[in-house]
């Protein structure tokens, strides 16, 4: 079946938090914070985009789009190429822009997804496929595996393979993002990191990330331990100060704190008891949401208006 006019796919992605402390490049979790996309496929060619909400006035609004790209590219990939095929797009976005809350994996999913609904109408979405593709134009697949398969993911690739195992993650933990009216580009976050670090804090970090496996399944008891990091976040400190000062009162008064992703978003995470004590910590200057545990992309056909997980 070839891509016609007058079809129409609508997907719904999740905010992903990246790294949780010592999980870095490898380790994240779906929160409950979706953008919703819809294509429309036109006979004649061109684009439109609407979008709403979060980066409504700085994304553009052309071919570059990063959903528009990746949905172009995703046909070709499926067989699908119809460069002259023309299409409305409409996206309300809700998840902040160069914050640390996967921006960029939800849109490159969710193009990813659309190209999917259209290619293959009907068809549930073959995720391990999405992901290679996804982590492909990522780079890693940190983000990428929580926000296509939902939950808490311990992701990685090898031999051009994306390998992924879930996390069963204990009932009573909880999630609060901290969004600054800040952003920093992932790159320049990149950037500030050294090639090499002690050797006494590879072992922390060793340390650290395998005690974070248990501690957000079994024993949240320990997730103030488990989220410390010595690989990225002290050498990002400088990029987020601000950030880096709430994590400090956050942890100070027992509070899981780490920054989530590349930054400068802080996410606090345990039971309620704990995020409790959050509530004592200034946080002037940050968007404060208490957010859950989410599933992963969902493709809604416009013309059912149900699922296809």
């Amino acid at each position: 079946m070839a891509v016609i006019a007058g079809q129409r796919v609508t997907v719904e992605v999740p905010a992903t938090s990246a790294n949780l402390g010592p999980g870095y490049d490898c380790m994240g979790v779906s929160l409950s914070m979706w953008d919703h996309v819809t294509v429309t496929t036109r006979e004649r060619p061109g684009l439109s985009i609407r979008v709403a909400g979060e980066g409504h006035d700085t994304v553009p609004h052309d071919e570059s789009h990063l959903v528009v790209a990746t949905l172009r590219q995703g046909l070709v990939d499926l067989g699908y190429p119809r460069p002259d095929i023309g299409l409305e797009l409409s996206a309300h976005n809700r998840t902040p822009h160069s914050r640390g809350l996967g921006s960029s994996a939800a849109a490159i999913v969710s193009g990813l997804c659309l190209a999917w609904g259209l290619a293959r109408p009907g068809e549930p979405l073959d995720r391990d496929l999405l992901l290679t593709a996804a982590t492909t134009i990522e780079g890693h697949p940190d983000n990428a595996a929580p926000a296509i398969l939902g939950g808490a993911q311990v992701a990685w690739m090898q031999d051009a393979v994306v390998h992924h195992i879930g996390l069963e993650v204990h009932p009573g933990i909880r999630f609060r993002v901290y969004v600054p009216d800040r952003h920093v580009p992932t790159a320049l976050a990149r950037h500030v990191l050294p090639e090499t670090i002690p050797r006494s804090d590879a072992v922390h970090q060793v340390l650290a990330s395998t005690l974070l496996v248990t501690a957000l399944s079994t024993a949240p008891e320990h997730l103030l331990a488990a989220t410390r990091d010595w690989i990225h976040q002290p050498y990002r400190r400088p990029l987020m100060p601000e950030s880096g000062d709430l994590i400090d009162r956050l942890r100070e008064v027992g509070v899981p704190a780490v920054i989530s992703g590349a930054g400068p978003t802080v996410l606090a995470l345990g039971t309620e008891s704990v995020l409790s004590a959050a509530d004592r910590v200034e946080a002037a200057g940050f968007l404060v949401s208490d957010l859950e545990l989410a599933g992963g992309a969902r493709l809604l056909p416009a013309d059912s208006g149900t699922a296809s997980e």
